[in-house]
């Protein structure tokens, strides 16, 4: 039996943030000063407070007040015990505007190959978004050190094997700080396969048979690659996880899956497909979609076209945002940073990328599509055309559900189709699947695809995801005014308030996990808690009815 991978006693050595600072700061590689609550002044705001057993941003903190320190402390250490088994946090400063670049290194017998390095500052939540290789708009001199720096950090604890090095680069001040090691691979390494023409798994096999440095081969970096993560995910609402099950999944130009292309082109390495369920036990990743080409203005420009292309049906993504994100001058020109999709406006950033009538067009498509198919289903006269009146008195509505809002599409038919509220489209073909317009002289083809109440449109202007309206609802499943529901599967971990307490606008009730991370319930507006079925330790499904806050009258009798 050959152990693969490094010394255990390297993975402990790395295993804690707080130990291994120390153990980082005697060999010379920069890192952050290390405060308590005691410590902790109000110049040395905002704060970061992190779990020392954590990754992927649970049991993570910022904090912008002193008086908040306590309790966020508290928190973060609750969420640290719940995902690693282990509440140790510590606190240190937030460095604003910084970027987080990474260190590929491989530790041999012979010494410490350093493989380039990654830049992953598109974070939300602290959770990566995009990655690529090597990192854009870094001095050489800075690029020089953090290579010198990892390469220290990994000799400092002999490490052998694959393993990724973190730093914080703080632009503003040409600075960076070592916050941890992961003894690991990690799942942006596709980018440096491509970009080094390597394969780490193949290389820690390679170190483990006992080959030192001068027996390995590892080409010269060449090209740009970038990795994106997709999301079953919620960008507009807080990026809540979603769950559901995938009714079609497809990405053009893939040429290869889980191993480096051979050539230039896309990579997509998922574990799920057409009819496969996103689930709430593990984290809402569906893929990593990887492409590698010449330089970085084409590899953006080509996963930005791949992922628009893409048909992926089912659950909530973040597949819009990510080709948002990608023709954003922000990260073209390269000015991102940890903290910027912190303060951007998710739902803008999220919103389809053809602009601001597409919804509106793809309403239409779908509304024709679907009518074409009831004349083509009717079990007689199905050569008289959808909507046709003898005498035409209003338009037909079509109701449907496009995330938090509601579309009314309203239209004539007869003989051909027309819109009553669109000006300058006219129906070029109507067909139950296929449908095309012309719109201020520009022609599009619009594929529909439905699968039961669900109704998703295809176009060049992006994906549009629909749900009919049903024209009357059945009583049972309207809820009161105030309903707090449960916004995904999952776990009532805690409750906040109980029956009959008056609450204010805001006040956290209820608190559930679900897929890894806590999600705060916290009350629409003020009024008394007068219905509390959910309970900790509860199993809930999406929508079920968790609390009812009934608001308080006005001062004229009438609720707000």
């Amino acid at each position: 039996m050959t152990w693969v991978g490094p010394d255990p006693s390297s993975i402990e050595q790395m295993g804690s943030k707080i130990e291994s600072k120390k153990l980082m700061e005697a060999a010379g590689v920069p890192v952050p000063g290390n405060l308590t609550p005691e410590t902790a002044t109000a110049a040395d705001l905002p704060l970061l407070v992190k779990a020392s057993a954590g990754g992927g941003g649970r049991g993570m903190r910022i904090v912008r007040s002193l008086d908040a320190l306590a309790g966020e402390i508290e928190k973060a250490s609750s969420e640290a015990e719940s995902a690693f088994g282990d509440g140790t946090v510590f606190v240190e400063p937030y460095v604003e505007s910084g970027r987080h670049i990474e260190v590929q290194v491989l530790g041999t017998v012979g010494g410490t190959f350093v493989l380039g390095e990654r830049d992953c500052s598109v974070q939300r939540r602290h959770q990566k978004v995009i990655e690529e290789a090597p990192a854009p708009a870094l001095p050489a001199a800075t690029r020089t050190a953090l290579h010198d720096a990892a390469r220290a950090a990994a000799e400092a604890i002999d490490y052998r094997g694959a393993g990724t090095v973190e730093f914080l680069y703080d632009t503003a001040k040409d600075r960076f700080f070592f916050p941890e090691m992961n003894t690991r691979l990690r799942v942006e390494h596709p980018v440096t396969e491509a970009v080094h023409g390597v394969d780490p798994v193949a290389l820690q096999l390679a170190v483990a048979e006992g080959r030192s440095l001068a027996d390995l081969e590892v080409g010269a970096p060449h090209g740009h690659a970038i990795e994106v993560r997709l999301y079953a995910e919620d960008p507009a609402h807080d990026y809540q996880p979603q769950s559901g099950r995938i009714t079609r999944f497809s990405v053009p130009g893939v040429v290869s899956e889980f191993e480096g292309p051979s050539a230039y082109g896309i990579r997509l390495d998922s574990g799920v497909g057409a009819g496969d369920e996103i689930g709430t036990f593990y984290d809402a990743m569906i893929a990593k979609v990887v492409v590698h080409a010449p330089t970085r203005e084409q590899a953006l420009r080509q996963l930005a076209g791949a992922l628009a292309k893409a048909q992926l049906h089912g659950p909530v993504t973040n597949r819009d945002l990510l080709v948002n994100l990608l023709r954003d001058p922000v990260l073209i020109d390269a000015q991102m940073h940890t903290t910027w999709l912190d303060g951007a406006d998710s739902a803008t950033l999220a919103a389809p990328p053809g602009g601001s009538g597409t919804v509106a067009l793809s309403g239409f498509a779908a509304a024709i599509a679907l009518a074409e198919r009831a004349r083509a289903a009717r079990p007689v006269q199905q050569r008289i055309p959808a909507g046709f009146r003898n005498v035409v008195a209003q338009p037909q509505l079509t109701r449907f559900q496009h995330g938090d809002e509601e579309l009314d599409v309203r239209w004539f038919g007869g003989r051909s189709f027309t819109s009553a509220e669109l000006e300058g489209v006219t129906v070029l073909e109507a067909g139950p699947e296929v449908v095309r317009l012309d719109a201020d002289g520009v022609q599009r083809t619009f594929t529909v695809h439905t699968d039961a109440d669900r109704v998703d449109v295809e176009s060049s202007l992006g994906h549009v995801a629909l749900r009919r309206t049903p024209r009357f609802v059945d009583p049972a499943d309207r809820v009161v005014a105030g309903s707090l529901l449960a916004p995904m599967p999952g776990s009532v971990i805690a409750v906040r308030a109980a029956l009959g307490d008056v609450v204010a606008e805001g006040q956290p009730i209820l608190v559930m996990e679900a897929m890894k991370m806590q999600h705060t319930i916290a009350a629409p507006y003020a009024g008394t808690l007068t219905e509390l079925p959910a309970a900790a330790g509860q199993q809930v499904e999406a929508g079920a009815v968790l609390a009812v806050v009934t608001p308080h009258e006005t001062d004229e009798g009438a609720t707000p």
